[in-house]
């Protein structure tokens, strides 16, 4: 099981999201928590940024995050796909 330490960008854009949109992204980080790399996350790597991971909350909703030691997961960013 991972742990997670949001950024400080993390933490911004979090409130950005409405009250459906965080629900969701609480479902699917206990998800990522088990297994970043589990089909519903359709986790994928960052074309141009170096050890930083895509994964999906929903159709519209991205996570960035990349791994930051042992079992901790650095939560980089989230928000709707044509920001992110």
């Amino acid at each position: 099981m991972f742990k997670f330490e949001p950024t400080k960008a993390f933490e911004k854009s979090l409130k950005k999201l409405s009250g459906i949109e965080q629900r969701a992204l609480a479902g699917k980080l206990t998800v990522l928590a088990q297994n970043p790399f589990h089909p519903s996350l359709r986790t994928k790597k960052v074309q141009r940024l170096t050890d930083v991971y895509e994964s999906s909350i929903n159709m519209d909703i991205r996570v960035l995050w990349m791994h930051k030691e042992n079992r901790i997961i650095l939560l980089v960013n989230v928000g709707h796909h044509d920001i992110i």
